[in-house]
């Protein structure tokens, strides 16, 4: 009896060809401590709401609008950033700024 075959016996080796500076072909993420730059001052305040909309330390966020829920957490005493309050007043009509991420999803 030989050893015990493994499932990565059946597939070929494929050794994957790297780059010019080390970098493979296929890298999406970005390095470690890198953050993509946004494109304007817009786009960092939707990315700044969007981060909120993924902190559940706030609480959930379907359901209500993004002010509604910074409001909430205000009176819940979990201090959420006045960074997200200040976007959102500067913004009072525009879905963009006001809808969560999740508004577009049924309940």
């Amino acid at each position: 009896m030989g050893r015990k075959r493994l499932i990565t016996d059946s597939y070929p080796v494929v050794k994957r060809r790297e780059g010019p500076a080390g970098h493979s072909k296929g890298e999406l993420a970005p390095e470690l401590g890198e953050e993509p730059q946004p494109r304007n001052e817009e786009e960092a305040e939707l990315e700044l709401l969007r981060q909120f909309d993924l902190a559940w330390q706030y609480g959930p966020c379907t359901g209500i609008t993004r002010l509604q829920r910074w409001c909430r957490a205000k009176q819940m005493g979990l201090e959420p950033p006045p960074e997200v309050w200040q976007v959102l007043k500067t913004h009072p009509g525009d879905p963009r700024f006001q809808c969560s991420l999740w508004h577009l999803y049924p309940l």
